[in-house]
């Protein structure tokens, strides 16, 4: 696409300079990229503002430079390099719109489906994927364990990309013959309009818990960051809440949107009702127009009812038979790290992604109905560095009180110090059923091998990672690899 044409996608304030009749070859806003006649824009980050690297991005090739700090970049080099310097208002949305443009506004064409949520996004979004996918439709899904193109997974960084990644890949899933695409929406990429002017057919909204305050500083802030891929729908897509949360009125109060409600409570469009779960997986019923679909997973618990009901719902509004969505969600395959049982005798270790205080909570109360009572439940667990601090000691508290041992240990410390974290920790724990243990696999081993022969153990808090990130490095790290080491 030449820039003259593609300038057009974007809502300047003013353009400076010679916009040239040439292809641009990319979109890029790390200047580390920038390769000739690429368009580079200049986002201000939390760590580094792209405006300092303007003159690199230049030396390398770039046919326009796009701010929002005018002053940044002198007109006399803008004149000298015989380029175009675009000024805008906000430079994460004009990423946002230029990349639409460059790859011919994708989700145009795409059907896509966000999940929002605390909660629960990641699986609902493997459901909806394998639905889709078991049905003869190829599809895309974005998410925090990795990214997929049909079958073929990409690697992912962070649970929704910039916008110029995602127009990439959802124009590469177009290109590769997918009709659908699922994507987990962060509250960070709502905030920072990395899914700006998407076109989302259908929005799920999980739950809504404590998380993430270390970044949107108060609740409300949080539930205002959820709520913003709700307004933006228009009115030819569905919106599908969990009507058992108390804020899921509050986050389509403005949306266009048609709303249709999953849950246990009465009055909901698609109601869950008779859930009964083990260790090998789930059973439950969904009542849609007073008709009853019985349902068996192989995910296990109350929370993968409620993951695979907004599933159902979304792939229904979709227009799915209900046959083959109840094929989709049974055929779905364990997602990595998700409520993961491991273990073929009788003591169980069960891998999972908990690292709230609303997670880990509902992760061991789905242990504690399993067991009866009569199993020891013992809990490994630490909380990430770097991040939300005011849940750590209620994580304390919810995994002693609902454990008969715990061993609180490192997550991923990042740039903090990994003792400092536990003894946050450590302010939340009552009760003498406690072990601090810093080295992660040391605190592994010990649950393991001091555990009762019939134990259930929880390694919380990682989930599929396969590393640990301490002082900036990650080093290889896998909970169920260390499980296994000692589950002998």
């Amino acid at each position: 696409m030449e820039l003259t044409q593609l300038i057009n996608s974007v809502s300047s304030i003013q353009i400076t300079g010679n916009i040239q009749r040439k292809d641009v070859a990319d979109i890029v806003y790390d200047s580390r990229k920038v390769q000739k006649n690429s368009v580079f824009v200049a986002v201000k980050g939390f760590n580094n503002d792209g405006h300092r690297f303007l003159q690199e991005a230049i030396a390398k090739g770039a046919i326009a430079v796009v701010v929002e700090d005018n002053e940044a970049l002198p007109d006399d080099l803008i004149t000298h390099s015989q380029i175009a310097k675009i000024l805008v208002k906000d430079s994460r949305k004009a990423l946002a719109e230029l990349s639409k443009g460059f790859y011919k506004n994708p989700t145009s064409t795409l059907k896509l489906i966000g999940i929002t949520g605390t909660n629960g996004k990641t699986t609902s979004a493997f459901i909806l994927k394998n639905i889709f996918q078991s049905n003869g439709y190829k599809s895309g899904l974005i998410g925090t364990i990795a990214n997929y193109i049909g079958t073929e997974k990409v690697d992912a960084k962070l649970t929704t990309p910039e916008s110029n990644d995602l127009n990439k890949m959802f124009y590469e899933m177009i290109q590769s013959g997918c009709e659908f695409a699922v994507m987990e929406v962060s509250s960070h990429s709502l905030i920072l309009n990395r899914v700006y002017g998407l076109d989302f057919k259908t929005a799920i909204f999980s739950n809504i818990t404590s998380d993430h305050l270390d970044f949107h500083k108060s609740f409300d802030d949080y539930l205002k960051a959820k709520k913003i891929l709700f307004d933006n729908l228009n009115n030819s897509s569905f919106a599908i809440i969990n009507k058992d949360d108390k804020n899921s009125e509050q986050i389509v109060k403005d949306s266009k949107a048609e709303v249709f409600t999953y849950g246990i409570s009465d009055g909901s469009d698609y109601k869950i009702k008779n859930i009964i779960y083990d260790l090998t997986g789930t059973d439950f019923t969904i009542t849609y127009k007073k008709t009853d679909y019985k349902i068996h997973t192989s995910l296990i618990g109350v929370f993968n009812a409620y993951n695979a009901a907004s599933a159902f719902a979304a792939a229904h509004c979709l227009g799915f038979s209900t046959e083959k969505i109840v094929k989709g969600i049974e055929s779905t395959p364990q997602v990595p790290g998700r409520f993961e049982v491991l273990g073929k005798g009788m003591k169980k270790i069960i891998v999972d992604y908990s690292h709230t205080a609303d997670s880990l909570e509902k992760a061991l109360q789905a242990i504690r109905e399993i067991v009866k009572d009569k199993k020891q439940v013992v809990t490994v667990f630490g909380c990430g560095g770097d991040r939300d601090k005011t849940k750590r000691a209620v994580m304390g508290k919810i995994a002693s009180e609902l454990s008969d041992k715990v061993f609180v240990t490192s997550d991923n410390p990042r740039t903090e110090n990994p003792l400092s974290i536990i003894d946050d920790i450590k302010k939340g724990i009552s009760k003498n059923n406690f072990e601090l243990e810093e080295n992660r696999e040391e605190a592994i081993k010990k649950a393991i091998q001091s555990s009762n022969d019939s134990a259930v153990v929880l390694i919380a808090g990682k989930g599929h990672e396969s590393y640990q990130e301490i002082n900036g490095v990650r080093n290889h790290f896998s909970d169920q690899e260390v499980a296994l080491k000692y589950l002998v």
